[in-house]
């Protein structure tokens, strides 16, 4: 089973006292995530973020219902979590969230370890593409919200 690695870094214009929470938030994660992956978090609120807390999620890709649940495997607030998947569409996901203080602002840093049923050519065709679209949807929506009221 070959692993793939994603990485993405941003730099947001608000402290770690702001991003951190943001991210804490599963419900935000509907926010970040591109329309098009019809993306729900089902687990009810409020879901108290820890080692062990399980987040169940319904999306669709490429018009296929699909469910996923991950698993908080590491919360250190506000320096990072890693939630990994435990049942969904990949081999293994496993998802590692940084924050760090960046002249004034936060830096933001996704590394992702997965593995995809199908191989390395399934991984090229269809799943880094994706996984690429998803994270640069997501970067434009962080940057807009980064901008936004404090307050919001």
């Amino acid at each position: 089973m070959r692993t793939h690695i994603f990485t993405s870094i941003q730099v947001l214009p608000r402290p770690v006292e702001q991003v951190f929470p943001f991210f804490a938030d599963a419900r935000n994660l509907e926010k970040i995530t591109p329309p098009w992956l019809r993306f729900n978090v089902l687990t009810p609120a409020p879901l108290e973020m820890q080692p062990g807390a399980r987040i169940k999620y319904r999306l669709s890709l490429r018009g296929l219902p699909i469910s996923w649940e991950s698993v908080i495997t590491e919360w250190n607030p506000p320096y990072g979590f890693i939630d990994e998947q435990v049942r969904g569409p990949y081999r293994r996901w496993r998802h590692e969230h940084r924050f760090k203080v960046h002249d004034g602002g936060t830096e933001v840093s996704d590394r992702v370890e997965y593995s995809v049923w199908g191989g390395s050519i399934i991984n090229a065709l269809l799943v880094e593409p994706d996984v690429r679209n998803i994270f640069e949807f997501r970067r434009q929506k962080l940057a807009e919200w980064s901008l936004q009221d404090a307050r919001s």
